[in-house]
C-alpha cells in the first residue's frame, strides 16, 4: 500500500493501531472457513469518527475496506481480498446502556457476544440470539450476517432485536437508521437492509438491541432414538403438540461419536440420532410443556428421554452440542460448515438426501444443527491438500444446495453468502434478484470500497 496511504490513516487512529507487517496481517488473513487473503494493511479504529475518516480516504484514494469483527464467520464474509485495510472493529467494545424501562441495549460492534449475554441477565433481562461462536464472536459481526443459533426456532434471530444502527456509509457519511421504538415505519427500512448486509453497505459503528424479560425456569431433555428418520418426525409432532421449545437441536450418529470421543461424556454411541430439546417460561409452564415433548418423543419411536435434573447437568448437554465444531475435525482437518435451511416438514427428506450424497461422493457428512427451525449443518469433513477429495466436495456442496432448493429452502439460515456461496446465489433469487441487489449496492457504493466480491 502507498506509504502515503499509511501515513494518514496512522494521522487519523495512531500509530499503534496500524499494523503492517507480514506476520501481523497474516493473522487477519482468514475465518472460519478454508477462505484466505492477507491484507495491506490492519487498522483498529477505536470510535466512529475515525471509521468515517477513514472510509473517506478510501475514496480519495480509492482502496476497499474489509470490515471485520472476530473472524468467526463460516462463509468468508470478512476475509480480505490480498488488499486494502482489514477495519477490525474489537476496540469499538463498550456497552453504552441498558434500559429496563425501554426493553433495550446500545452497544459498540465489538461487544463480545457471550459477554452482552452476561450483562443483560445481571439486570433479569434476555438477549436470546446466541451463536455457537458467541464465547467469541462479536455483536457487529452477528448483525452483519444476521446471525442465529439454536435459541432462534421461538424467539427470531439477530434481525428481530435490532431496533436501530449507527452506519458508516460508504461514502465515509455517518447514518442512524431507526431508533428506540418498537414500532418505527418511517421511510424505508434501512435498519433491515443493513442487518445480514456482510459490510457491503455500511460499516455498523452503533446497534441499539431489543431485549425480553429473562425466562424465570428452564428444563433440558436428552432425547435418543435408533432411527434418524424418527428423531426428524418428532420435530414436527412436537409442533403439532402445541409446543415451542426455546431449542430443538439434531445430532445424528456420526456427530454423536465425535463428540463422545471428543468429551468422554457417556453420550450413546449406537444411537442414530438424538434431539437435544430445551423449553422455558414459568415454573408451571416449564413442567407441563417437558411431559408433552416426553409424550411427542416417545410416540414417535425415542428410545429413551433423559431430562436433566439440575443446572450442572443441563450446562453437561449443553456442552456436548457447542463442541460439535471442534469435535468433528477429528476425523479430517478441513471443515466446510454448511447451514441450508428447509421448512421443519422437510427435515426428515433433507436428511435422506444428504446421506445420499455423503454415500455418493465417499465422504464424512456428519449432520447436526437447530433442527426446530429446519436449520440443519450438514458438514463436509475432508483434506484440502487432497485435490482429488476436494473436487468431490465441491460437487457435494451444490447437490446439498440443490436439494434445499428443490425442498423449498434457502442456501443460507445464518452463515450468510460471502466468498462461500456467491456463485450459487442466483439460484436461488434468480437473475432479477441479482440484479435488484447489485442495483443497491452500486447505488450506494459506486467505487466498490466496502468489501468487495462478497456476496456477488
Amino acid at each position: 500500500m502507498d506509504k502515503e496511504i499509511i501515513k494518514k490513516i496512522k494521522g487519523i487512529v495512531g500509530r499503534q493501531r496500524v499494523l503492517e507487517s507480514f506476520e501481523e496481517r497474516l493473522c487477519y488473513s482468514y475465518d472460519g472457513t478454508v477462505q484466505r487473503g492477507i491484507p495491506a494493511l490492519v487498522v483498529f479504529p477505536e470510535n466512529t469518527q475515525e471509521v468515517a475518516e477513514i472510509v473517506k480516504l478510501a475514496n480519495e484514494k480509492e482502496f476497499p475496506i474489509f470490515p471485520r469483527g472476530a473472524g468467526t464467520g463460516l462463509s468468508g464474509g470478512s476475509v480480505p481480498q490480498d488488499r486494502g485495510i482489514a477495519l477490525v472493529l474489537t476496540r469499538m467494545n463498550k456497552i453504552k446502556e441498558i434500559s429496563k424501562e425501554d426493553l433495550l441495549a446500545v452497544v459498540e460492534p465489538g461487544v463480545i457476544t457471550e459477554v452482552f449475554h452476561q450483562a443483560v441477565e445481571k439486570e433479569g433481562l434476555f438477549y436470546p440470539p446466541d451463536p455457537a461462536s458467541l464465547k467469541t464472536s462479536t455483536l457487529g459481526g452477528n448483525v452483519a450476517e444476521n446471525a442465529g443459533g439454536p435459541r432462534a426456532f421461538k424467539y427470531g434471530v439477530t434481525k428481530d432485536y435490532v431496533l436501530g444502527l449507527e452506519v458508516v456509509t460508504p461514502q465515509g457519511d455517518i447514518m442512524r437508521t431507526g431508533g428506540r421504538t418498537v414500532k418505527n415505519v418511517t421511510g424505508y427500512d434501512l435498519t433491515r437492509l443493513i442487518v445480514g448486509s456482510e459490510g457491503t453497505l455500511g460499516i455498523i459503528t452503533e446497534i441499539t438491541l431489543r431485549l425480553l424479560p429473562k425466562p424465570q425456569a428452564k428444563q433440558t431433555a436428552l432425547a435418543i432414538y435408533d432411527k434418524m428418520e424418527n428423531a426428524a418426525q418428532t420435530v414436527t409432532a412436537i409442533i403439532c403438540e402445541g409446543i415451542i421449545p426455546a431449542t430443538l437441536e439434531l445430532m445424528d450418529q456420526t456427530t454423536i461419536h465425535c463428540v463422545e470421543n471428543y468429551l468422554n461424556m457417556g453420550l450413546p454411541l449406537d444411537a442414530e440420532a438424538v434431539l437435544l430439546i430445551e423449553v422455558d417460561g414459568s415454573p408451571g409452564q416449564v413442567v407441563e410443556e417437558m411431559k408433552l415433548v416426553k409424550v411427542a418423543c416417545e410416540k414417535n419411536g425415542c428410545r429413551q428421554v433423559q431430562v436433566a435434573a439440575e443446572a450442572t447437568e443441563r450446562d453437561r448437554l449443553w456442552k456436548a452440542r457447542r463442541a460439535v465444531s471442534s469435535a468433528i475435525v477429528q476425523l479430517k482437518p478441513t471443515k466446510i460448515s454448511e447451514d441450508a435451511t428447509v421448512p421443519r416438514s422437510k427435515i426428515p427428506e433433507m436428511v435422506r438426501r444428504l446421506k445420499a450424497i455423503s454415500t455418493k461422493y465417499n465422504l464424512y457428512l456428519p449432520v447436526f444443527g437447530h433442527a426446530g427451525d429446519g436449520n440443519l449443518h450438514p458438514n463436509i469433513i475432508a483434506d484440502k491438500r487432497d485435490h482429488e477429495e476436494m473436487e468431490r466436495v465441491e460437487k457435494a456442496v451444490a447437490e446439498l444446495f440443490q436439494a434445499a432448493l428443490d425442498l423449498g429452502g434457502t442456501l443460507s439460515g445464518e452463515h450468510g453468502i460471502g466468498l462461500m456461496k456467491k456463485t450459487y446465489l442466483v439460484w436461488e433469487t434468480g437473475d432479477v434478484g441479482i440484479n435488484y441487489m447489485k442495483a443497491i449496492k452500486n447505488a450506494v457504493d459506486p467505487k466498490g470500497i466496502l468489501n468487495p466480491g462478497k456476496m456477488f
